[in-house]
């Protein structure tokens, strides 16, 4: 017989000896399964109403240049540090120190279990097309049937970390078929006079200079890859080191070349302002201006199955974080408890009691859920950056480098990671990370819990002033929401 501990679960070190590892298919699958959601089948309206083809087209190349560099990032920190697992906590703790890592696992989690809100209502929403009852997804209707797809899922990772990700890895096959049937048919009908028309944006003055409509595609882009690090965040669950970066590679890879074909080939079939009008999801009223009406229904019906997907992926992923974190003391030892299956319950029951409760809060008072969203959309952008930082400081120091081994290309790749999350912040728009300091200021309590059952010392002098200043930022950022200076919505 197996002793539980209080918690009522099965120690992590006798529950790893019954968890099965993933392979690289799994991992692949949690990679390209978390980034594909609902955005891609947006992404025709989304792009076009900022930009013409010509900004579209640097748009997609500044985004492969940046997000490969991010891809390298996690590749090579994979491979220099093996011993650090959870991805970008992990690189964040060991490079820049204890509360700097809290609040990079913090801050992922927030940005994980808020945005599996978004999708919740997201998949009743799409759901409507069929069941009016179901409207914008903040029905009483459509929140009952989000709570029970909620737990349902919550139910299906109950059965193992690995079965969990073998469904996703079938959910994932299954999402990705019609955006690849998508991309078939519209190619099929492009035609190149409507790409080629108004080809700057210029014509159109709303669209702006060319800069401006490129900065414009950062904003949707940003959102779209959220997700790469997939991979290194289940490193400790890892069959093979070597396949988290290879994983990587084939998530970001597949994805970026969905996303292109999906916004440029549209470009092909109908002008800009006419997608800049199309209701979303947009690539419906793009397909059905291809084959007819079937094509809509095919689109939402897929869109629905991306969403659950994903929705399945980001609950693995906000269910590992704060569990990783607490195994080394950083995060409260309530998130440490694992099954005998490997699944850490007691962060999977309180990330998913977290998002119950935001549905009923859609039910209520839906703007206070959108405000929340749009700060916390960019709260991710935190543990990237840092994550970029910390593979410049290694190729610095010289830290898990041979002696004889050069260093001048991964320090590039590291700055230009970082430069990049940068960018996506000033893209995104500062005003939105400022706003990030009221979702992390409360998480200042929670690392004194932790440092206090550890009996550690809670902050060292800089980790002191860093809390306090996250503390008056938070103020006055809640000072000016308040008072309508500054908004997210």
């Amino acid at each position: 017989m197996v002793t539980t501990d209080w918690r009522g679960a099965v120690p992590a070190k006798i529950a790893s000896t019954k968890e099965r590892k993933l392979r690289l298919g799994a991992l692949t699958a949690l990679v390209i399964g978390s980034m594909i959601g609902s955005g891609v089948f947006s992404l025709p309206q989304n792009m076009a109403v900022g930009a013409g083809p010509l900004a579209i087209v640097i748009g997609w190349a500044i985004t492969a240049i940046g997000m490969l560099a991010l891809v390298f990032v996690y590749q090579s920190l994979a491979t220099r540090k093996p011993g650090l697992e959870a991805g970008p906590y992990a690189y964040a703790k060991a490079g820049f120190g204890p509360f700097i890592g809290f609040n990079s696992a913090w801050g992922y989690w927030l940005s994980a279990w808020i945005g599996n809100v978004s999708y919740a209502v997201i998949v009743f929403s799409a759901l409507s097309y069929f069941f009016p009852a179901f409207g914008e997804g903040n029905t009483w209707q459509a929140v009952l049937g989000a709570s029970i797809l909620l737990w349902a899922v919550h139910a299906l990772i109950l059965t193992g970390m690995r079965e969990a990700a073998v469904v996703n890895m079938l959910v994932t096959a299954a999402k990705i078929a019609p955006i690849v049937l998508f991309a078939g048919i519209v190619a099929l009908a492009f035609k190149l006079d409507i790409f080629s028309q108004d080809f700057t944006g210029l014509g159109n003055a709303s669209l702006g200079s060319i800069t401006a409509q490129v900065k414009s595609t950062m904003l949707v882009t940003l959102w779209v890859f959220i997700g790469i690090e997939g991979a290194s965040v289940f490193s400790a669950r890892a069959e093979r080191r070597r396949d988290i970066a290879l994983a990587t590679t084939l998530g970001f890879l597949t994805c970026l070349a969905l996303y292109a074909l999906v916004s440029l080939l549209s470009l092909g079939i109908m002008t800009q302002p006419e997608l800049a009008a199309l209701k979303n999801p947009s690539m419906a009223g793009v397909l059905e201006q291809v084959v007819g009406p079937w094509g809509a229904m095919l689109i939402n019906i897929a869109l629905v199955v991306s969403v659950v997907g994903a929705f399945l992926s980001w609950t693995l992923l906000a269910a590992e974080i704060p569990h990783a974190a607490a195994l080394d003391g950083t995060m409260p030892k309530l998130f440490t408890a694992r099954s005998s299956r490997g699944v850490p319950v007691n962060s999977l029951l309180i990330t998913n009691l977290l998002v119950q409760a935001f549905l009923v809060i859609t039910l209520f008072a839906e703007s206070t859920y959108q405000a929340l969203f749009s700060i916390a959309s960019t709260a991710i952008l935190v543990p990237y950056i840092l994550s970029g930082a910390y593979a410049a400081k290694l190729a610095m120091t010289g830290e898990g480098y041979r002696a004889s081994e050069a260093r001048i290309v991964p320090l590039l790749l590291g700055l230009l990671a970082t430069v990049y999350g940068l960018w996506l912040v000033y893209a995104a728009g500062p005003a939105y990370l400022f706003m990030c300091a009221l979702l992390y200021a409360p998480g200042i309590l929670v690392y004194a819990w932790a440092k206090r059952e550890t009996k550690a010392v809670a902050f060292t002098t800089v980790e002191a002033v860093l809390a306090l200043a996250l503390v008056i930022v938070a103020l006055i950022a809640g000072y000016q929401m308040w008072t309508g200076a500054i908004s997210p919505l």
